[in-house]
C-alpha cells in the first residue's frame, strides 16, 4: 500500500541555531503546492520570535498557492519587475509602444528606489514617501508615471497571491499642479509661419536648405487638428482633394521604438482616433502640393517622408520646430500647440462636443480639460436678459 503525502503546507521539525552574533536561525522543510520540499528558514534575537516569524513564512507561502514558486511575499522586487513584464508579453494588451514606455519608467523611476527590498518590506508608508519626493524633486507627471506602473506591478503580486493588498493604492492622491491650457492667437500663427519659411534661407549656411516640409506639417496639423504622429502617418490614398471641401482620413500613426525601424502603425491612438475631416482650403493647397512631390509613388505612399522615402521622425520635427522658432518671441511652442489652437476655435464656434469629434477624444471631459483655452467672457446674452430687473419707472404699478 502506497505511503500517504504529507499535507501541503505541513512543515517538519524545526531546527535552531544560535548565531555567533546571538541570533537565533529557525529552520523547517516545507511541502509547497507544486509537490515539492523546501527549505525555509527565519531568525530572531530569541528562539520564540525566530519560531514565530518561521512560521509566518510558511503560512505565507501556504497563502500564495499556486504560483508561489514564482512570486512569495519574500521575492525581491527585481523579480516582481521581471514577472510583470513577462506577463505583460502573455497578455498583449497594451501597445508596444506602451508597453516599452512602462519598462522604461520601471527601470529609470522606480528601480533604483526599491531593487534592494523584498515585497513584504515595500509598505504603503515607504511608496507614499517616494512618490512625494519624486514629485517634489522631479514633477507631478514624473511621480504619476512612477505610480502606474509600481501599482500595475503591485497589482499582478496581488493577483498572484504574493501579497494580500497592493501598497500603491493605499497611498495619498497626488496633486496635480494648477495648469492653463494656452492656445496659440493669430498673430503668433503668422510669426511662426514667417519664421519657419526663412528657417535656414539665408546665405553662408552649411548643409541641406529645408525641403519645405515643416511649413506644409503646421498647415496640416492646424485643418485637421491631428497628432504630428497622425500627419506623418498621411498617405497618398487617405487624401481626397477632389471632394469639397477637401478630406484627410487620419488612420494611423508613426512609431519609433528602439531596435526597430520606425514605421506607420495602422492604427491611430485609440478607437476614436480614426477618423475623416474635412479640411479649410490653405491645408488643401498644402495637401496638393505635397502629391505633386510624390506624384510617381504608389497610393501607400506617405506624403511626408525622408529623402529616403522612409517615416519622418515625430522627435526630429520636434526638434526642427524648436530651431526653428528659437529667435521668436512665441515660446513654448510643440506640435501639441496646434492641437490645443484647434480645439479652442472650434469650442469658441461649435462647442466642445464638436473640438472632442475633430480631436477623436472618446469624451470632450478630456477636451474641456487638456485642449480648450479657458474663456472667463461670460456670454453678453446675459445682459440682455438681466434687463427685466431694471427699476421701474415713476407712477408704475
Amino acid at each position: 500500500m502506497a505511503r500517504p503525502r504529507t499535507p501541503i503546507g505541513t512543515f517538519g521539525n524545526i531546527e535552531f541555531t544560535t548565531l555567533p552574533n546571538g541570533v537565533v536561525r529557525a529552520r523547517t522543510r516545507v511541502r509547497d503546492y507544486d509537490g515539492r520540499v523546501r527549505r525555509i528558514e527565519a531568525s530572531g534575537p530569541t528562539r520564540t520570535l525566530a519560531e514565530h516569524r518561521l512560521k509566518e513564512r510558511v503560512l505565507d507561502r501556504t497563502k500564495s498557492g499556486p504560483g508561489s514558486d514564482e512570486l512569495s511575499a519574500d521575492s525581491s522586487f527585481p523579480h516582481l519587475v521581471a514577472v510583470w513584464l513577462e506577463d505583460l508579453d502573455l497578455e498583449g494588451r497594451v501597445a508596444q509602444t506602451t508597453r516599452d514606455l512602462y519598462e522604461r519608467n520601471m527601470r529609470q523611476l522606480v528601480m533604483p528606489e526599491f531593487t534592494s527590498y523584498s515585497l513584504r518590506e515595500i509598505t504603503v508608508g515607504r511608496v507614499d514617501r517616494f512618490l512625494k519626493r519624486l514629485a517634489t524633486e522631479k514633477s507631478y507627471s514624473t511621480s504619476k508615471q512612477a505610480k502606474t506602473v509600481l501599482s500595475l506591478a503591485f497589482g499582478l503580486a496581488v493577483r498572484y497571491e504574493a501579497v494580500q493588498r497592493n501598497p500603491v493604492r493605499e497611498t495619498s492622491k497626488l496633486r496635480k499642479p494648477a495648469s492653463t491650457t494656452k492656445a496659440l492667437t493669430l498673430a503668433e500663427i503668422d510669426t511662426i509661419r514667417k519664421a519657419v519659411k526663412t528657417w535656414r534661407r539665408g546665405t553662408g549656411l552649411s548643409g541641406p536648405k529645408p525641403d519645405g516640409q515643416l511649413e506644409a506639417i503646421i498647415e496640416v496639423m492646424l485643418g485637421t487638428s491631428a497628432r504630428i504622429g497622425e500627419v506623418l502617418a498621411i498617405r497618398k490614398c487617405d487624401v481626397d482633394v477632389t471632394a469639397s471641401p477637401a478630406t484627410v482620413r487620419l488612420c494611423g500613426t508613426i512609431i519609433t521604438r528602439r531596435g526597430v525601424p520606425t514605421y506607420r502603425q495602422d492604427h491611430g491612438k485609440s478607437s476614436k482616433s480614426t477618423r475623416t475631416v474635412a479640411v479649410p482650403a490653405f491645408t488643401a493647397d498644402v495637401l496638393r502640393q505635397r502629391f505633386v512631390s510624390v506624384a510617381k509613388e504608389d497610393p501607400e505612399h506617405l506624403l511626408f517622408c525622408s529623402r529616403n522615402h522612409t517615416p519622418l521622425l515625430t522627435n526630429n520635427v520636434r526638434r526642427r520646430l524648436r530651431s526653428a522658432l528659437s529667435q521668436v518671441e512665441v515660446k513654448g511652442v510643440t506640435p501639441h500647440s496646434f492641437r490645443r489652437t484647434v480645439a479652442t476655435v472650434l469650442d469658441r464656434a461649435g462647442g466642445a462636443e464638436l473640438a472632442a469629434e475633430m480631436l477623436g477624444h472618446t469624451s470632450s471631459d478630456i477636451t474641456k480639460e487638456h485642449y480648450i483655452e479657458h474663456d472667463d467672457k461670460v456670454n453678453p446674452v446675459t445682459a440682455e436678459i438681466l434687463e427685466s430687473l431694471a427699476p421701474k419707472g415713476e407712477g408704475s404699478d
